[in-house]
């Protein structure tokens, strides 16, 4: 039963980094659409943030592995 508790607690912690995906990239839009020149600009930006969200359910997984 406790690797079951594991991966549900997996499952409930990946919500967090999928909503920060989906701001990153809602405020990445709203951004080059409102300004079409700063994309250049807010690309990288938006890359590294999707790239640390997505490190935060890499390191949520290793954790329910180990633990």
């Amino acid at each position: 039963m406790e690797g079951s508790l594991n991966m549900l607690g997996y499952g409930l912690a990946t919500i967090g980094p999928a909503v920060a995906v989906g701001l990153i990239f809602a405020a990445y839009i709203n951004g080059v659409a409102r300004q079409p020149e700063a994309q250049s600009r807010l690309q990288p930006i938006a890359i590294l943030g999707f790239a640390l969200a997505e490190a935060l359910a890499i390191i949520g997984i290793a954790l329910a592995f180990v633990i």
